[in-house]
């Protein structure tokens, strides 16, 4: 079984790419922001929430996309730990959604202490439902993650194989693809997590 949500790209990347931000803050640890930022696009292009991007979302430019990251930026803004729990992610892209009169909208979240299985059951119900996932993972014991370490990325997509669960995420406008099982087994102590989305009535309680 494979699902690949209908991604989109910005100028040939695929999604955004914090590397673009002029903000040097930004730049160094805006990958929270970024992160929200590709969901309000993803989010207004195929499922039509299109009050989440206010830009044309059907027209994608890059000076459009930093422009939107300095919108994010109050709420998911750099600090010295980084947006370093998935609750700070959820409370403050809670509150740019609230703030754009988006009350249907919930998130929920997936602690990365919980076991494979359940982050396996988590991803492949948010991909079918058609919802991206945003994902932070803090440490890793490989090298060959060194580049997503203590850093916020999107999964849109995963692939059942023979050799376990495997994701597509993205992240500073390139894809990639990823064991999850091997992406999960961080080998440290403090973890991340992952959150889903889900509509309801209100999302007040966000």
């Amino acid at each position: 079984m494979k699902r690949i949500l209908d991604y989109f790209s910005i100028d040939g990347a695929v999604g955004g790419n914090q590397e673009w931000f002029h903000n040097f803050l930004m730049y160094m640890g805006g990958c929270a922001a970024a992160t929200a930022c590709d969901c309000c696009i993803y989010l207004a292009l195929r499922r039509g929430m299109t009050h989440l991007y206010p830009y044309n979302v059907h027209q994608l430019t890059k000076q459009d996309y930093i422009d939107f990251s300095g919108k994010m930026k109050p709420y998911l803004k750099p600090r010295v730990n980084g947006v370093n729990k998935t609750s700070l992610f959820t409370e403050g892209f809670g509150k740019y959604l609230r703030d754009v009169g988006e009350d249907s909208l919930m998130m929920e979240e997936l602690s990365g202490t919980e076991s494979l299985e359940k982050a396996e059951d988590f991803i492949r119900r948010q991909i079918d439902s058609g919802y991206p996932v945003p994902y932070l993972m803090l440490k890793h014991k490989k090298e060959c993650y060194k580049d997503f370490v203590w850093h916020w990325f999107l999964c849109y997509g995963y692939e059942e194989r023979e050799d376990g669960f495997w994701i597509t995420v993205a992240t500073y406008g390139e894809a990639s693809v990823f064991s999850l099982g091997d992406l999960w087994d961080t080998g440290y102590e403090e973890k991340g997590g992952i959150v889903g989305f889900k509509t309801g009535v209100s999302a007040a309680g966000i």
